[in-house]
């Protein structure tokens, strides 16, 4: 763009200032990650609304990096947000108000200006479709005490819950981490997802009634959406985005967790997308598709940065006909495809999200033995399980 262009970006844009950092430290902002140089201070030219800040610390020689960590913000034209590297703990502390109140006039004189990074515009549509749901309400209800997401807070759960091959990586990864894992940090840093359960019972139910509220998720859907979401559809969606960029940008264990949760739980509801909740099912489907579009992307703009140390985790072991991705959407892909009556947008966005996955994974979705229109395998370990849950706990969510 031209120079007069570029200054009103400069001017109208938002600014994060971030002072101290060590040379060859990978920074990344929503889609873009690039290695900071010696005279780094920040990036500038942020549109405003929310962005995801991530960063891996290195050696003195660039060749070996830390665990990514990262941080919500929700970005005001002109704002100036300041943040310090911390050197013991190898991440970025806020400043106080009175230092970053200075610090915005000095850019707003532009004495930063040579000395931050633009962000890219070109970028930004990509990222609007990973975030478009998640606002300033997502991160103050879910974002740990001190904002910052670490896996360094996750070792214990890495131990505990590695089960697919992307777990086990995800695991491995974590247990070279060299930051603090005291519990009492993990604690302070876990993120505050809403608890779903995957499968559920109650005293007193007849064997059809249970089979059917674990065939079908709807009545648990409805539940959750009261109770935890206030009825607001698109708050579920914030924090499935959430999640999934803290997976995907913050290499968070736990938040692959909570994806996959959300997951099961959508994709798991027969009733709620062909009559109840067909909207929410519509921008559900837009909202996966989206993010599967990006996380098994073959051109990834910033591959020098992941050559670097920064792994990409969507990788071929998600591309298998028995990941747990893959059956969710075959079961779900039937039952819409089927349905005498459906919403005609919900069936064009399912029909675009298995386009997707035929044509650039090569996955088939092949019909299977039926029941109350869910599809089920032989010994399929994705079929719906029993599980206890005393009174209190099924109450919450069923009433």
């Amino acid at each position: 763009m031209d120079s007069e262009t570029a200054l009103e970006y400069v001017k109208h844009g938002a600014t994060i200032l971030l002072l101290d950092v060590p040379q060859f430290t990978l920074i990344g902002i929503d889609t873009q990650m690039f290695s900071s140089g010696p005279k780094f201070k920040g990036i500038k030219m942020i549109p405003p609304g929310i962005h995801f800040i991530y960063y891996s610390s290195s050696n003195r020689e660039g060749s070996e990096f830390s665990p990514i960590a990262g941080f919500f913000i929700d970005a005001r034209p002109s704002q100036v947000i300041a943040r310090k590297w911390e050197k013991k703990e190898e991440i970025f502390v806020k400043l106080l108000e009175e230092e970053e109140e200075r610090y915005y006039h000095a850019v707003k004189s532009l004495e930063f200006d040579a000395q931050l990074g633009p962000y890219s515009l070109s970028q930004y549509a990509e990222w609007k479709h990973l975030s478009n749901y998640i606002n300033k309400a997502t991160i103050d209800r879910i974002e740990p005490i001190g904002g910052e997401i670490t896996v360094a807070s996750e070792s214990e759960m890495a131990r505990n819950f590695p089960e697919t091959t992307m777990e086990k990586a995800l695991a491995e990864q974590l247990q070279t981490s060299k930051f603090s894992t005291q519990e009492e940090n993990s604690q302070r840093r876990r993120c505050y997802y809403t608890t779903i359960p995957r499968v559920i019972k109650h005293d007193g139910m007849s064997a059809e009634e249970l089979t059917n509220l674990n065939l079908d998720k709807t009545q648990l859907l409805e539940g959750i959406l009261m109770k935890e979401y206030g009825g607001v559809e698109d708050s579920l969606l914030a924090e499935l985005q959430f999640a999934f960029i803290a997976f995907l940008m913050g290499q968070s264990l736990e938040a692959f967790f909570q994806w996959k949760l959300l997951l099961g739980l959508l994709f798991g509801c027969t009733e709620a997308p062909l009559h109840t909740r067909s909207r929410l099912f519509t921008k559900f489907i837009r909202v996966i598709y989206y993010q599967l579009k990006y996380g098994f992307r073959k051109d990834w703009p910033d591959k020098g940065a992941t050559d670097k140390g920064v792994s990409v985790l969507l990788d071929e072991s998600w591309l298998s006909s028995d990941s747990f991705l893959h059956h969710l959407c075959k079961d779900f892909f039937s039952l819409v495809m089927e349905a005498p009556v459906v919403d005609g947008d919900l069936l064009s966005s399912t029909r675009k999200l298995k386009q997707l996955l035929e044509n650039s994974f090569g996955w088939k979705f092949h019909q299977n033995s039926t029941m109350h229109g869910i599809y089920l395998e032989e010994d399929d370990e994705y079929a719906p399980v029993v599980e206890i849950l005393d009174d209190s706990q099924l109450q919450k969510y069923v009433g």
